[in-house]
């Protein structure tokens, strides 16, 4: 089998003797090029290759406008970008848009020969998974469903970037699957063969999340026992997902900070450092930004993770993937209960994907479950679904008319309540929130509820 074609973009003469001799000793076809012009015309004119390594500082061209004409010419030519420790930045800068990885000079030959079997290993593998997303019709590994060309874009950027080591940010709303897409970069990565970890940020107070992510010796604090081993150490050499990073507090952040830094943490009582190698994947559906200004969430702590940010759309923006989720949920639960439900009649797809679907896939998951438990026959109908009735259960906006976020989610909750017989745990349960967040909305919205 023939080794793949690598195209090599720099200036200096010397690097690209060096690699030509190096790569072409190890079978690789090579093609070099002295400029970004020279490169883009070869491109431009039919010419290709496996993998890009281009030097982010080329004479005729800005090398990052170089990259950007890469992309629109070969969308899937994987690009490692080789810069001097001076221009940093603009290597960083072209992996946030899309380059596989950077590499600094000068690099041994040990390091540029890891890249490539990474990145063609990296490449197999996601051949592997068109070929399965193919023979399934839409559906990808894992739980992850989709049939719209929106999540798909998504997600062949999540696995395009999941071989590389940087740190990943996933923004989107509650419900979106942060969770899953955070998984499908930990075993989509070169880490894939030790276990996946998740600590929820919000879920914990400030000293247990503490304790729960530094681990602890004997005697830190009143009940510790007994020497605890954290999750950094547990994660060692593998994926640390922190979900709901935005409920952080900034002790901790600027704890975990170091960790990312130094690549080193100290136990909660103790005074020697522990060495560690840890992806950090982390999730939020707060605007950080505005954390940041708010005071927060700490800048330097927010630069460091987002090194690569994955931006999951709603379930509103991809309503053809409402159907097939929704049979998917549909057979896991009824798998789970060991009851004969099979389909869902023409009128509940409808129901279902006029919908307006605030909670996501949660909320839909939710849905289906307790449209399981309620089908009478073999098929999901409308009576069993919450969203009932000749229009979907969303907020009617007239054309033309500026409403605020708070007026639509109020209208939203009144509508579900009111579904729902003001029936508090199932509409808590529909609207993917807890029973104590819907009790404090329906007080600050001032909701009727009969008693």
């Amino acid at each position: 089998m023939a080794k793949p074609r690598i195209l090599i973009c720099d200036d200096e003469a010397e690097i690209l003797r060096y690699l030509q001799k190096l790569l072409g000793g190890k079978g690789y076809d090579v093609e070099t090029f002295t400029s970004g012009g020279a490169l883009l015309h070869r491109l431009e004119t039919g010419g290709g290759g496996d993998v890009l390594l281009q030097d982010v500082r080329m004479p005729d061209m800005d090398g990052l406008a170089v990259f950007s004409r890469v992309k629109e010419l070969r969308p899937g030519l994987p690009v490692i970008i080789m810069t001097a420790y001076g221009s940093i930045d603009s290597a960083v800068e072209a992996i946030k848009q899309g380059a596989y990885d950077y590499i600094t000079k000068p690099f041994p030959k040990e390091k540029i020969l890891g890249v490539l079997e990474n990145l063609f290993e990296r490449e197999q593998l996601l051949q592997e998974n068109r070929q399965l997303r193919d023979e399934l019709h839409g559906t990808s590994t894992g739980s992850l469903v989709f049939r719209s060309r929106t999540f798909r874009e998504v997600y062949d950027f999540t696995l395009q970037v999941a071989a590389s080591e940087s740190n990943i940010l996933i923004l989107g709303e509650s419900g979106t699957g942060k969770e899953l897409i955070a998984s499908t970069v930990h075993h989509s990565s070169p880490r894939r063969g030790a276990p996946f970890y998740s600590i929820n940020c919000a879920a914990l107070t400030e000293t247990l999340l503490e304790s729960q992510l530094f681990g602890h010796v004997r005697g830190a604090f009143t009940g510790a026992f007994a020497t605890q081993k954290g999750i950094l150490a547990e994660a060692d050499g593998s994926t640390l997902f922190l979900d709901e990073v935005g409920d952080m507090s900034l002790a901790v952040q600027a704890k975990l900070l170091r960790v990312i830094q130094e690549g080193e943490f100290i136990p909660v009582g103790s005074t020697r450092p522990k060495s560690v190698d840890i992806r950090f994947v982390a999730a939020t559906n707060k605007d950080l930004e505005k954390e940041i200004q708010a005071g927060r969430f700490r800048e330097d702590f927010y630069y460091r993770l987002n090194v690569i940010t994955i931006n999951l759309p709603p379930l509103r923006q991809r309503p053809e993937d409402i159907e097939p989720m929704a049979r998917h949920f549909l057979n896991r639960f009824a798998s789970r209960m060991k009851k004969e439900v099979t389909d869902i009649s023409p009128e509940g797809v409808r129901l279902l994907t006029t919908y307006h679907w605030p909670g996501n896939a949660r909320e839909l998951e939710n849905v289906m479950e307790r449209a399981v438990i309620l089908a009478r026959g073999t098929t999901i109908t409308p009576d069993v679904l919450p969203m009932r009735g000749p229009t979907p259960l969303q907020p009617q906006v007239p054309a033309g008319t500026n409403v605020s976020l708070e007026s639509l989610e109020r209208e939203h909750i009144r509508q579900v309540l009111a579904a729902n017989n003001f029936h508090k745990s199932r509409t808590a349960e529909i609207l993917g929130i807890s029973r104590k967040t819907l009790d404090r909305k329906i007080v600050e919205y001032n909701l009727a509820v009969p008693l």
